[in-house]
């Protein structure tokens, strides 16, 4: 089967950005949100018997809501594929705007569940329309207590387009506009963008020449780092602001209500992931002594080792990655291995190599028409096909929840972490299970432990760093030197002094640092790492896992994390027990790497 290394938009809105159908759409969402905000304005709950009229606002909220998110994923997705066309920028504002604009009556239908009584309450959420998202609907209710007076609401709505969402989008022009040169082994001056060069860094075999790529990638970002200090400096203080001003005790507790988990759960992993990090120590000797290095560099981390015996390493083709996947999907989940078979087929994934695209990987869900889209970059590596299988993960989490209304499919973000990083694991334990020898075998646990080291160390840094950052910039604007210090620092104590040269600008690369709707974007995914991997535990007991796994993702957006936990896996995430168990099953992998590559350093 030959796959597509392009995805198709013109699904979502035939004939593209000009369209007459994303304009009508646009249209439409103006209107309706027009209405709603003029029926949320004239509601009277004395004369809403049976509560008919709320259950229409209900429904009408999640229509505009679907609406929004898809227009804004097809803009998004264009603009991704074509990151550097400035053609774009007109469209997400405007999506933006309309968005700010639904704010307003949203804040009015929170405050319109927030007037009624405890009973009068209870009785709606029993309705038809209500039972079905009654957990998001007491999170509408709970989060009424924060709101500001609606006129205030409105102004910091709008000021957000010009505040949070503009900072977050000059980052944006700013990565956009940067590319470097190296020099390869053929002594052949090459020029990659930010996004190619972070690829590079990530899997250049050749020693030297990584080097070379990460010096010449840290120079890069420090030409930029002054325009980089100004965007997350400004981003934090505007989000400092508004959490002020809605009450948030501290920069954490926005975060962690939007992750529905407590902060005790959270104390609970760092204790874990702190406590455990000294299992990489003789893992990172080990690679050091394979890869023939004196010295670890940040480029280091996720090297590949090519120098094993006869062993050289293979590259892949999409289509053969896309057969992998879907076989080995297949292993664990019949529908995950149709759903990712079709997923290739009708072309949601974005994967061509090429200058131009933005750096990274995502997916997005397309609720109006109940598909997905995805964006990555495939080389050829394994860990290529690992990334894609991550997006497929998210992608499946959406699809079993189609079915469900609107503001039952939204997950938060530490929980759709979960999924996609379980469809990780499966593909990279299936990469290991069929090594064709002991060399390969050790290559392919090494990738599979790279996602371990970034999300037990280099997650954690960015949390320290995060952490750190805003507590300092309560007190002021904190220069890009400070913020290389910050960053060093963190990145030492995360990785318990192993990297000898670390990567001071990481704040000013990252694109996680500088997202505006979500705070604290990073910490999720060490979560959902772990979360997952328990998970991938309990899976090997479960005699109809299929079945058993799906009725956990569709509780995903209905409940606290730790009552979904509870519920499913009958586990207390804010004791050390569960997070030890993930935890120890990286440290079997670990200790088989260094079983197997002994003879190899000898």
């Amino acid at each position: 089967m030959t796959y597509s290394l392009n995805w198709n938009l013109d699904r979502i809105y035939p004939g593209g950005l000009n369209s007459t159908a994303f304009a009508d759409k646009l249209t439409t969402l103006t209107d309706q949100i027009k209405q709603f905000n003029n029926d949320t304005n004239i509601y009277k709950a004395q004369t809403d018997r049976n509560f008919i009229t709320l259950q229409e606002l209900t429904t009408h909220a999640q229509t505009i809501e679907a609406g929004l998110r898809t227009a804004e994923l097809f803009v998004n997705a264009l603009a991704a594929a074509d990151y550097t066309n400035p053609a774009y920028r007109p469209y997400q504002d405007r999506i933006a705007k309309l968005d700010a604009d639904y704010q307003t009556p949203l804040n009015n239908f929170s405050k319109i569940l927030a007037a009624l009584s405890t009973t009068e309450f209870a009785n709606f959420q029993a309705t038809d329309i209500a039972h079905p998202v009654a957990f998001h609907l007491q999170e509408l209710r709970q989060q009424a207590e924060r709101l500001l007076d609606p006129a205030t609401e409105t102004l910091l709505n709008r000021y957000h387009l010009d505040g949070l969402k503009a900072w977050s989008d000059h980052y944006d022009t700013i990565s956009a506009g940067l590319s470097l040169e190296f020099v390869d082994e053929a002594n052949k001056t090459i020029t990659l963008s930010a996004g190619q060069a972070l690829n590079q860094i990530d899997g250049y075999p050749n020693h030297t020449t990584r080097a070379a790529i990460m010096q010449a990638y840290e120079a890069m970002w420090s030409k930029a780092e002054n325009l980089s200090a100004d965007t997350l400096n400004h981003l934090a203080g505007a989000r400092l602001t508004e959490q002020a001003a809605h009450n948030y005790s501290d920069h954490l507790t926005q975060p962690l209500e939007l992750n529905r988990m407590s902060r005790a759960t959270l104390d609970t992993m760092w204790q874990v992931v702190d406590q455990n990090k000294t299992m990489f120590n003789q893992f990172f000797a080990r690679k050091q002594a394979l890869l023939g290095l004196t010295k670890l560099g940040w480029q280091d981390q996720n090297a590949p080792i090519t120098n094993l015996g006869d062993y050289q390493p293979s590259s892949i083709t999409y289509d053969e990655a896309a057969e992998f996947i879907i076989k080995n999907f297949g292993q664990y989940s019949p529908k995950m291995a149709t759903f990712a078979k079709m997923a290739f087929e009708q072309n949601w994934i974005e994967a061509e190599d090429r200058a131009g695209k933005t750096p990274g990987a995502w997916m997005e869900s397309v609720p109006d028409i109940h598909e997905s889209r995805i964006i990555t970059t495939f080389t050829g590596s394994v860990n290529d096909a690992a990334t894609i299988a991550h997006e497929l993960g998210h992608a499946f989490h959406s699809s079993v929840l189609n079915d469900l209304p609107i503001w039952r499919d939204q997950p938060a973000m530490n929980l759709a972490e979960t999924a996609s990083t379980f469809a990780e694991m499966l593909i990279a334990d299936a990469n290991v299970q069929a090594a064709k020898s002991k060399a390969e075998k050790i290559a392919l646990l090494d990738a599979k432990l790279s996602n371990a080291v970034a999300m037990f160390l280099n997650i954690r840094a960015r949390f320290l760093f995060e952490d750190a950052f805003y507590q300092e910039r309560q007190a002021g604007f904190i220069p890009a030197q400070r913020l290389n210090e910050l960053m060093d620092a963190a990145q030492k104590t995360a990785f318990n002094n192993l990297l000898d040269e670390r990567h001071p600008h990481f704040w000013t690369s990252k694109l996680h640092f500088y997202i505006d709707d979500v705070p604290f974007y990073n910490f999720p995914y060490t979560f959902g790492y772990l979360f997952s991997t328990g998970i991938y535990a309990w899976a090997q007991t479960q005699p109809n896992f299929e079945d058993a796994y799906i009725a956990l993702l569709r509780d995903s957006a209905n409940m606290t994390t730790e009552e979904l936990a509870i519920k499913h896996l009958n586990v207390d995430l804010t004791e050390p027990n569960f997070w030890q168990k993930a935890t120890d099953l990286i440290k079997a992998d670990i200790d088989e790497f260094i079983e197997l590559s002994a003879e190899y350093v000898d």
